[in-house]
C-alpha cells in the first residue's frame, strides 16, 4: 500500500501519521507590537535620508559632518553650515539651476567635464562654488543629445532665490547663499550630529 498524499489544507486522523511539531506553543499567534525605533535607530534613518538626499557616499557626507562638528562652538548654527555646504557643492549647483533633471546625473555630468565655473573646466562634483560664480554647460558640450531640450525646460525651472539663471547662454550664477529655509531638507540635522558624536 502506497503512501498517501495530502492536498493542502488535509490533514491526517490516523494514528500512524508523523507528529508535527512547531516551534511554537498551540493557539492563536499573538501578534507583536512593533516596537519604537531606538534614538539610534532615529539618527541613522536621519543620516541616510540627508546622505541619499544629496547622493553622497557614506564617506563624503561623514567627512562633511566631521568638519562641521570640529567648528561646533564656534559657529552660530552647525546645522544651517552644514546645509550651506552641501548646497554649494558643484554638483548641486548644476542640479539646482535645472542643467541636470537629479543629482545623480548632475554628478556623473560634472565628471565628465561638461562644465565651467568662471570659465574653467572643473570636473570636480564636490567643488565648493561661491557667491559670484559663474556655472555654464561647455559650448561644444552644449550640442550633445542630452542638452537638445534643455533650453524649452529651463522655462519651466523654478530657480532658488540665491542663483540666478541665464538660459540663453546654459548656465547660471550664484548671486547669494544658500538659505537654509528655502531649502527645507526633510530631516533632524541634529540626530544627524549625534549619531557621528557617538
Amino acid at each position: 500500500m502506497g503512501t498517501k498524499l495530502f492536498l493542502k489544507g488535509e490533514k491526517c486522523l490516523s494514528p500512524k501519521c508523523p507528529m508535527i511539531k512547531r516551534p511554537y506553543p498551540p493557539g492563536q499567534k499573538k501578534k507583536r507590537r512593533p516596537t519604537p525605533p531606538s534614538e539610534y535607530g532615529k539618527a541613522l534613518k536621519e543620516k541616510q535620508k540627508l546622505k541619499n538626499w544629496y547622493n553622497l557616499k557614506e564617506r563624503q557626507f561623514k567627512n562633511y559632518i566631521k568638519k562641521i562638528l570640529e567648528k561646533r562652538g564656534r559657529v552660530e548654527d552647525a546645522s544651517n553650515l552644514l546645509i550651506k555646504t552641501l548646497e554649494s557643492r558643484l554638483d548641486n549647483i548644476v542640479f539646482r539651476l535645472g542643467l541636470a533633471t537629479s543629482r545623480a546625473q548632475a554628478r556623473q555630468l560634472v565628471s565628465c567635464g561638461h562644465f565651467l565655473v568662471n570659465d574653467k573646466s572643473i570636473n570636480t562634483p564636490s567643488y565648493l562654488v561661491r557667491k559670484g560664480d559663474t556655472i555654464l554647460i561647455k559650448e561644444q558640450k552644449a550640442k550633445k543629445a542630452i542638452f537638445q531640450n534643455l533650453k524649452n525646460l529651463l522655462k519651466k525651472h523654478k530657480t532658488p532665490s540665491w542663483l540666478e539663471l541665464d538660459i540663453d547662454k546654459l548656465g547660471g550664477k550664484v548671486i547669494g547663499e544658500p538659505n537654509p529655509e528655502e531649502i527645507a531638507p526633510p530631516v533632524e540635522i541634529s540626530a544627524i550630529f549625534e549619531y557621528y558624536s557617538r
